[in-house]
């Protein structure tokens, strides 16, 4: 059994700006949270990640959710050739609203 390739999670500059919004309290469990769940196989779906659709983030191909109630959205794309996770958007989810950046995204 070949064993399973791990992926290199890229936090782009714009992920910063995203997190202010967010209580800087949970930095911590989505930090923990991306590394568990999206190191190793982020392209299988499971009940709290799923492949879009159709894009909400430009680019983005997958969507997990998690914390309290699943409160918080993560958009990603994978890169495959460079065995690479990378993040797009972190938002989070108050009712029926998408909040990301401090303003409301419509999905």
């Amino acid at each position: 059994m070949a064993p399973v390739e791990r992926f290199e999670i890229i936090y782009p500059p714009i992920i910063k700006q995203h997190l202010k919004s967010i209580e800087t309290k949970y930095y911590s469990l989505i930090r923990e949270s991306l590394e568990t769940q999206l190191q190793f196989q982020p392209d299988v779906e499971t009940r709290n990640r799923k492949p879009l659709k159709r894009p909400v983030v430009i680019g983005a191909r997958w969507e997990i959710r998690f914390g309290p109630g699943n409160r918080f959205r993560v958009f990603y794309r994978i890169d495959y050739d460079n065995q690479q996770v990378i993040l797009l958007a972190i938002g989070e989810k108050i009712g029926s609203r998408l909040w990301i950046e401090g303003k409301e995204l419509d999905i």
